[in-house]
């Protein structure tokens, strides 16, 4: 019982801090590093961790906890709570909306709500996409603590077909998005010809967790709408936040 109580504490203790690695857990559940250890290795091999940050080998949960939470709450899934939210920024701006959630070094699409007009950007919900490939993931990016999306950075994307910035040409990208606070893709990553805007959605620590993204076909884009379309796509995901924090 004892090493069961460890374990869970350690978890909560990576969920308040992370990324955060064996010393400093050690010192805050004034536990041995080697029981330390175990534990975030039990927690790994059952995933609910995993490292984020290979160089110093830093720690974070996993979207499991957040998905075994929110359902332990009553509500169905993650898309059930942040639906009505995604459904009135569609109805808003009459542009697609994208909900999507982050899994290691990418983002699945798990809701999407259509523009009710006849040209409209789709992609399938339940597609994997790297974070590193679309406005979504960038936007994720640029709230995480730097050495975790530095990390993701150092991690070649693979079986894409799709060309992919850079690592260099993304520094820049993530400082900008997090100086504006949403994200930009031009037409220029993934999808040519689409217009997306991004805000990360995080968790009641401040974690990005998931993300909006607003998807409008270039040649209905207006460049004089860019900064009322993302006060409002920004508004939407920090509604999810606070309700997820609620929870």
């Amino acid at each position: 019982m004892n090493s069961v109580l460890s374990t869970l504490r350690v978890l909560e203790e990576v969920a308040a801090r992370q990324p955060i690695g064996v010393s400093e857990l050690a010192r805050v559940t004034a536990m041995p590093k080697s029981s330390v250890q175990r534990c975030l290795v039990t927690l790994q091999q059952a995933g609910w961790l995993r490292v984020v940050d290979v160089d110093r080998t830093r720690w974070g949960v996993t979207m499991k906890a957040l998905v075994i939470g929110l359902r332990g709450t009553g509500e169905q899934d993650l898309r059930d709570l942040a639906r009505p939210v995604i459904k009135r920024l569609a109805a808003e701006t009459d542009e697609t909306v994208h909900f999507s959630l982050r899994d290691g070094d990418d983002v699945i699409i798990i809701a999407r709500e259509d523009s009710s007009q006849a040209v409209r950007v789709f992609i399938e919900v339940g597609t994997r996409l790297p974070l590193r490939a679309t406005s979504a993931g960038v936007a994720i990016l640029a709230r995480l603590d730097p050495a975790e999306a530095g990390e993701v950075l150092k991690h070649p994307v693979e079986d894409f077909a799709e060309p992919v910035p850079s690592a260099d040409e993304l520094r820049d990208e993530i400082a900008r998005t997090a100086e504006r606070g949403y994200s930009l893709n031009g037409s220029a990553w993934f999808r040519p010809h689409v217009v997306s805007l991004g805000a990360a959605i995080t968790n009641a620590t401040g974690r990005p967790i998931a993300a909006l993204t607003l998807s409008i076909p270039e040649m209905r884009f207006v460049p004089s709408e860019e900064e009322a379309l993302a006060r409002l796509t920004v508004a939407a995901a920090e509604e999810i936040s606070g309700l997820i924090s609620s929870v």
